[in-house]
């Protein structure tokens, strides 16, 4: 027994790299099973495919299982081990570096794939028995691209992220340990919630792609599909919100979101997924939107992996992604399969998503039609390209001739499939422009717009290289300024949207439902004017254009006035909610059904009680008001987001007992202490908080110098959290012999609001997905407690995270915050801002960062200052000298205006054909007489009628 485990102990790597070969041999199998059971409809292959899929599901367990005990075991042999771990490192700590690195991350993806794939074949059972072959081959196509990116290709050796790979050069014999800024609490649970996000997209995208290859286009997929994305899209908000936590704790620049490309990779497929949630509503309802839900689900799981593309190639600068490695072309190759086969099957099912006969020459027709047309812009846009025009217009050019392109090519195939059919009365549409659905269209709109400026800021960087060279990133600033006002529009919409009734709102329905939510909004905007400054929270804060001239000066303009609208708007949805639930509770109480509420539920303090009406209520009925408490929680997070118009930063150098002011906080600084242990050596400044005399905590900021990684000191941030305001410092330097302490303190309000709205989302999304409780069902009863053990843990944990106590965590940016940010007046904090440091790979802005070469180029800035240089001669002399990468904002000249034009651009495209909708289903909604050929008046009793419309429907949802 002895030499057998022996020899199973050095062929240990070994058989590990053979699971995965395995996995990629029994998914295979799975695959063309799978296609069989869905071509000839056999139980006995369809059962196959079932148990190929739980094959695969072990077999992928067991490779985890296998690095999980490489990791325990210190096996040094297997590279990823060796460079992510030690044999200092705690239990726990080995087990998150399984996700630690690139090659452990893509295992843990595949694990979580697999988890999804057992969970959904298992729940599928005998159900929707015409569709389980084609959810299990995409599931299955999917696991085998990651088994590929993982192996490699057999032509290209070494091009993989195996994870079981061996030999390392140089590596030290206990191990190299894990990164420092990594062994955090918060790597214990934010990748793992995150990718739970990014992985569960996969499966209502099966959904997906069996809807359309089996043609069966109703609303059947998207009843299958519905709670899968549901989940998928919780653990997404939970994973960004985690992520901002993290952020906020660790990073030590006092702020919990910076726009990084990273973030955004995880931010997009949230937003392309909340207008998928909003829009298939219209399509169960209604039979509306079927293409455009088609097309929501694909860009939702298309993002998710380009997500992960951006965060492995390389090709864009993040302190968040992975060393640059060869992967990154295994997932190009991936997302053009993926395009491609995405947009034929599409074309091909058109006529079935147009409501035309299922008829094979329609089919072909839009195929060819569609590429066809498609692929007659690459000309133009090569002629484009090649003309005399500046880069500028030849993007917007090129733009507007591809947007052009997309609507020309959908307007022949439908002409062509229509021509000669008397459809129009049979195909659905929208009665009314005053109604949810138009609403819903609206908000898709938005989302999209948001999505769209994100991708192009994002992906900016690359697209300035390929058109002028010079790899221009983006900062914040950027995007604070552009996105902002979507955002406030969103938000605006959320509780509009509300207030409008399925089909039609007649005007008096109207009027009752926006009465008083228009009243709590003027009653914000004045009280906000009147008092808001006198509470320490102005109703109007202006801060620094990103461009000179008038574009800047309008969105500087608008974004000042964004606290009283945000803080109005978020009151007005409040007021929305609350309407809501008390026409709820009304009506229950007219039926009795409240009655039938324990009272001692209500006695408890009446949140019991409101959980239970929510949880005993139909169906239908829990999605809407489960929706509603979802749209509570934002308006919180959107509280807190409005909070950052009014930080107070400061930088503050104090003796032992002395104290400065920071707003209406006192920071006092006592003492400074050491601590050493077998891993690192810290140093601490002791701060006492006092707020109006009255002694409210004390702070330990501190430097973590680790004995692995003596360069690369790191910074420990200590907060006083608070409903009102977070006090936080970071202590920069400690001078050994005079004790002076350099300290960064930033009073940011309403930020727990942030953590608390997340709190609250939880909830109304797992009242959205519970279950319908019927005693006597054990599966139902089963899925109820699966369901509140997920809420419960992930509840504790998120409200772990937001309690307002002092709370101290290690920075991942180690070597930045070792010295003192010194900005002595307004025009150095603006210069500062404008610019980024020269320091290879760093991105952070003159205002932030303290290493030897930022302190170098103030000294050089306060010079030109000196000699009275303006400020925009100052930067352009700093571009001119290191080159347009180093700008935060990219100028608002030539080629760089691309950033904001072709957004802009592709909104009004879109906005024009929502127009062009909006112009036909107005046509539908009031037709012309046909003896007179004018359109018939309004009387009382239609009036009447839509009153008494929008009430029975009102009551059918209650």
């Amino acid at each position: 027994m002895a030499s057998l485990l022996h020899v199973f102990g050095s062929t240990f790597p070994a058989f590990g790299a053979s699971l995965l070969l395995a996995v990629m041999v029994v998914a295979s199998y799975t695959f063309a099973v799978s296609l069989s059971a869905g071509a000839t409809g056999k139980p006995r292959t369809l059962q196959a495919a079932r148990f190929g899929a739980y094959g695969t599901v072990a077999l992928i367990a067991g490779c985890v299982f296998c690095l999980a005990y490489a990791f325990v075991t210190h096996d040094f042999r297997i590279r990823y081990v060796a460079q992510h771990s030690d044999r200092s490192m705690p239990w726990w700590y080995l087990l998150t570096a399984l996700w630690g690195g690139q090659d452990g991350s893509l295992l843990w993806w595949l694990f979580l794939l697999s988890l999804y794939t057992g969970a959904c074949v298992k729940w599928l059972g005998s159900k929707y028995v015409e569709l389980q072959p084609y959810v299990i081959a995409t599931l299955m196509a999917i696991i085998l691209f990651f088994c590929v990116v993982m192996i490699g290709a057999p032509w290209m050796p070494g091009s993989g992220a195996n994870p079981f790979a061996t030999g390392i050069a140089g590596a030290r014999a206990d191990g190299d340990g894990l990164n420092t800024a990594l062994q955090n609490y918060w790597m214990i649970i934010h990748p793992p919630c995150l990718y739970t996000g990014f992985v569960g997209c996969s499966v209502p995208f099966a959904f997906g792609v069996a809807a359309l290859v089996t043609g069966r286009l109703d609303h059947e997929w998207i009843v299958a599909s519905r709670k899968w994305m549901l989940f998928a899209w919780m653990f997404l908000a939970i994973g960004n919100t985690l992520g901002m936590v993290w952020a906020y704790e660790s990073l030590g620049w006092g702020g919990y979101w910076g726009w990084d490309p990273v973030e955004n990779a995880a931010f997009m497929p949230f937003i392309v997924a909340s207008a998928y949630v909003h829009s298939v509503m219209i399509q169960e309802r209604r039979g509306l939107l079927k293409v455009w839900n088609v097309f929501l689900i694909g860009l939702t799981f298309f993002l998710t992996i380009f997500g992960t593309f951006l965060t492995r190639s390389g090709m864009i600068a993040s302190v968040h992604a992975f060393a640059q490695s060869s992967i990154g072309s295994y997932f190009s190759a991936f997302l053009a399969i993926a395009i491609v086969f995405g947009i034929t099957l599409t074309l091909w099912r058109w006529p079935e998503l147009r409501d035309l006969p299922r008829d094979r020459r329609l089919r072909r027709a839009a195929v060819i039609s569609g590429w066809i047309v498609v692929l007659a812009c690459l000309p133009g846009v090569y002629f484009v390209w090649h003309t005399s025009l500046s880069v500028g217009w030849r993007v917007a050019l090129i733009s507007l001739e591809v947007g052009a392109a997309v609507y020309v090519a959908l307007e022949l195939v439908f002409r062509r499939m229509t021509a000669g059919l008397d459809l129009e009365p049979k195909r659905p549409h929208i009665e009314s422009l005053v109604s949810r659905e138009f609403t819903f269209v609206l908000n898709n709109w938005i989302l999209c717009s948001l999505l769209f400026f994100i991708l192009v800021a994002t992906t900016f960087p690359l697209i300035s290289e390929a058109l002028t060279g010079d790899k221009t990133s983006v900062g914040p600033p950027f995007y604070k300024a552009w996105v902002q006002p979507l955002g406030l529009l969103l938000l605006a919409l959320m509780g509009i949207g509300t207030l409008f009734g399925w089909k039609k709102t007649g005007p008096e329905a109207l009027k009752r439902a926006f009465r008083a939510p228009t009243i709590v909004f003027a009653a914000a905007v004045l009280l906000h004017l009147a008092l808001g400054k006198v509470l320490g929270f102005p109703a109007i804060v202006f801060s620094d254009p990103i461009y000179s001239g008038t574009l800047g000066q309008a969105l500087r303009g608008f974004n000042a006035i964004m606290p009283v609208l945000g803080f109005s708007l978020c009151a007005f949805n409040v007021a929305v909610i609350v309407q809501e639930f008390v026409a709820l509770f009304r009506s229950r109480s007219r039926t009795g059904a409240s009655e039938r509420t324990p009272k001692i539920l209500w006695w408890l303090g009446g949140v019991p009680g409101l959980a239970h009406t929510l949880l005993s209520l139909p169906p239908t009925s829990r999605r809407r008001y489960g929706g509603y408490v979802v749209h509570f929680g934002i308006v919180l997070m959107f509280i807190g987001f409005t909070g950052q118009s009014w930080n107070k930063d400061a930088e503050a150098s104090l003796s032992p007992g002395q104290s400065y002011q920071a707003g209406q906080y006192t920071l006092t600084y006592v003492r400074e202490h050491m601590e050493v242990d077998n891993t690192k050596r810290s140093v601490f400044a002791s701060v006492d908080v006092s707020e109006g005399g009255k002694y409210v905590g004390r702070l330990e900021p501190g430097k973590l110098m680790y004995k692995r990684q003596p360069d690369a000191p790191q910074t420990q941030v200590a907060i006083l959290h608070g409903l009102r305001h977070d006090v936080y410092v970071i202590v920069s330097s400690i001078n050994p012999e005079t004790k002076v302490a350099s300290l960064q303190i930033h009073v940011n309000p309403l930020v727990s609001w942030i953590w608390l709205g997340c709190i609250i989302l939880i909830l109304g999304s797992v009242v959205c997905m519970w279950p319908q409780l019927e005693l006597g069902e054990s599966r139902v009863w089963a899925g109820a407690r699966g369901t509140a053990a997920v809420a419960a843990s992930v509840f504790l944990g998120i409200m772990l995270a937001a309690t307002p106590i002092a709370r101290a965590q290690d920075s991942m940016s180690p070597g930045n915050m070792d010295g003192y940010v010194r900005i002595d007046n307004d025009e150095e904090r603006i210069i500062f801002g404008k610019v980024r440091c020269t320091c290879p790979g760093c991105q952070r802005a003159l205002s932030s960062c303290s290493c030897g070469e930022a302190d170098a180029a103030r000294e050089r800035i306060r010079e030109q200052l000196r000699a009275h240089l303006t400020v925009d001669q100052i930067v352009a002399s700093y571009v001119s000298e290191h080159g347009t990468d180093k700008l935060v904002v990219p100028p608002n000249t030539g080629v760089m205006r691309a950033i904001y034009a072709v957004p802009v651009l592709g909104i009004a495209l879109f906005g024009y054909g929502l127009a062009r909708m909006l112009r036909r289903w107005r046509r539908s909604e009031t037709p012309a007489s046909p003896a007179t050929g004018k359109a018939p008046a309004a009387s009382a009793s239609k009036d009447a009628y839509d009153a008494r419309l929008d009430d029975e429907l009102k009551e059918l949802d209650d």
